[in-house]
């Protein structure tokens, strides 16, 4: 099935080839199920580089492919699988929501409560309330502002930010790639935005220009605006600035045709206290461009600004992790990564992913303790299994951080 896929798809141009093989898979996910489903475009992505660039995108649409009732999430969920940076388990969540579009703040802060607690799966936690983002936003219609508004009804600080980056990337991927399998569910079954976007919280008062009319029942928010990189974080809440320069590169490397160098220009343009975070979006579209490749990804990230070039490192090796949900790669990538505060900061932020990935503490010493020598407390720092700030370790130009 999947060399079938290819040759037929193969030659499409980008825009014309996720939904080719939209249409090939999704109709299997029910006949074969999301495991042999997911089989199948991990072995397209091994023929067809751009869907190992671009296989996160059609695990959304296997997700949402795969979901049949607001009763069946959870054993739904279990069927995905971590390949694609987690795509499948999104999805699922994003279809949720256009079947029971309601956000109640008791709608929302039930939905995820299985994975939470001391016996609850940090991981599949990220993964739901991150994909309750992107629901959140296609069911208010693509205006984000009113899809943040819905993650602000989060109880738990670390969901409303992980709910936030999900908002801020459906925002860019529905602008960047109209046709993915998201836009497609909404077509099908009607936009249900709000009404009120233009009064979103969210937005600044004097910028609410920048919302403009579009659905009859419905008004339209500006995803990206090619004068101006920072958008929409120029125009956002503070309370939104972290999550939304965690994304922001992906809208300036859109905007500016792929070059890194001039991203890493406009990251230094951002406020202050958000220069690391974009520099860490960065390393995380670095890890796409390069297809994972190490030392082209270390080439890229150095064109940065040498002060916030750490921050690259960390996105970099943050996304080896939520590639697969394994360590592997990313033990052998901060190897690589030059010595002092950037291989420092690629230890610490390897220990943070592994604190989600393991709950237990000592599964999570283990893993830190396969770190380099000068580095495991690096790791454990991340880990959260020391308290102490190693020496050498870089903190953010604002203070920010433990």
């Amino acid at each position: 099935m999947a060399e079938r896929a290819v040759e037929q798809c193969t030659g499409r141009t980008g825009v014309e080839k996720v939904p080719c093989y939209e249409q090939l898979l999704l109709p299997l996910v029910k006949e074969r199920g999301v495991e042999t489903v997911m089989a199948t475009l991990g072995r397209v992505a091994s023929l067809d580089s751009d869907v190992a660039r671009d296989g996160h995108v059609l695990a959304h649409g296997i997700g949402i492919a795969a979901y049949s009732s607001q009763e069946d999430v959870a054993r739904t969920f279990a069927r995905c699988s971590p390949a694609f940076q987690s795509g499948c388990y999104h999805g699922i969540i994003q279809a949720y929501f256009e079947h029971a579009p309601a956000s109640s703040a008791e709608a929302v802060n039930e939905l995820c409560a299985p994975y939470r607690g001391a016996a609850g799966n940090r991981w599949l936690l990220f993964q739901c309330v991150h994909g309750m983002g992107h629901g959140l936003t296609m069911v208010h219609g693509h205006v984000l502002p009113e899809a943040l508004r819905g993650c602000d009804l989060l109880s738990d600080g670390w969901d409303r930010e992980a709910c936030y980056g999900g908002a801020f990337m459906e925002n860019i991927v529905n602008a960047t790639a109209p046709h993915h399998a998201g836009a497609g569910l909404m077509a099908r079954q009607g936009s249900t935005g709000s009404s009120h976007a233009a009064h979103a919280h969210g937005v600044k008062q004097a910028d609410s220009a920048v919302v403009a009319a579009a659905a009859p029942q419905a008004l339209r928010f500006k995803a990206l605006d090619p004068a101006d990189p920072h958008y929409p974080c120029s125009i956002l809440e503070e309370r939104y600035q972290l999550a939304c320069y965690g994304m922001q590169t992906s809208a300036m490397l859109h905007l500016n045709g792929g070059d890194i160098a001039a991203a890493a220009g406009a990251c230094d343009g951002a406020p202050p206290p958000m220069r690391a975070p974009c520099y860490q979006s960065l390393g995380r579209d670095i890890s796409s461009y390069t297809l994972q490749d190490p030392d082209q990804s270390i080439r890229l990230c150095s064109l940065g600004s040498e002060r916030y070039r750490p921050w690259c490192f960390v996105g970099l090796v943050k996304n080896f992790v939520d590639l697969t949900a394994t360590t592997e790669s990313a033990f052998a990538f901060c190897a690589k990564v030059p010595s002092g505060p950037s291989r420092m900061k690629c230890h610490e932020a390897l220990g943070e992913q592994i604190g989600i990935l393991k709950s237990d503490l000592s599964e999570r010493s283990i893993l830190c303790d396969r770190s380099e020598r000068g580095y495991v407390e690096a790791c454990r720092f991340g880990a959260r299994l020391i308290q102490e700030r190693p020496a050498g370790l870089p903190l953010p130009a604002n203070g920010a951080g433990r």
